[in-house]
């Protein structure tokens, strides 16, 4: 019998999940039911409108083409995280680089983001204009805050990594995030801009 206050010993051959992954499983979780129901939201709205009326006639039609190539840059930052991981071990230095390109495509899509959400305003269309207004700057703003935030810690695991203080669990919840981010995209480009 273990003595009171004395830490478990794992199980031999129990597989044992880091308190970073278990915490970023969860916070991923929660964020898909955020999305999921502004989502959702949008597009009960849009199937009940009558025909033409969704989105409301007046609204400038959303950049599909512009907003689909910036859209390939997040995607290939996706890409970057992902070699960066399967490097890691082997080639320090090459995920090194791998994540700063990284870092740089994500940067490239939220330049491009403020770009056409300032455009969009200069034209009238505000969160206030309409309610497809309304629930493009709540969906696509929440989702570019979610990047910034991802950058960040993006930024963060390059840091670490720099100083040869990454921690596997660690850079794994970080990896977790960013294809959260990274993988909410296309489901919200496909229901909100198609």
């Amino acid at each position: 019998m273990a003595a009171a206050g004395a830490i478990p010993r794992p199980v031999r051959g129990a597989p044992i999940i880091e308190s970073e992954v278990v915490a970023m499983v969860i916070v991923v979780f929660c964020e898909v039911m955020f999305f999921a129901g502004f989502l959702s939201g949008f597009s009960l709205i849009g199937a009940r409108a009558p025909a033409g009326w969704w989105p409301p006639p007046g609204d400038p039609a959303l950049p599909v083409a512009a907003t689909g190539g910036a859209s390939l840059a997040l995607l290939i930052s996706g890409v970057a995280v992902f070699w960066a991981g399967r490097r890691l071990d082997a080639d320090r230095a090459g995920a090194l680089r791998l994540l700063w390109g990284a870092v740089a495509f994500a940067t490239a899509f939220l330049a491009y983001q403020v770009f056409e959400f300032v455009r969009l305003v200069s034209i009238g269309f505000t969160m206030v204009s309409s309610a497809h207004g309304g629930f493009f700057y709540t969906i696509v703003g929440a989702h570019a805050l979610h990047a910034v935030i991802a950058v960040a810690v993006l930024s963060w695991a390059v840091r670490r990594l720099s100083a040869g203080d990454l921690r596997p669990p660690a850079f794994t919840a970080v990896r977790m995030y960013w294809y959260f981010v990274v993988g909410l995209w296309p489901a919200i480009y496909t229901v909100v801009y198609l």
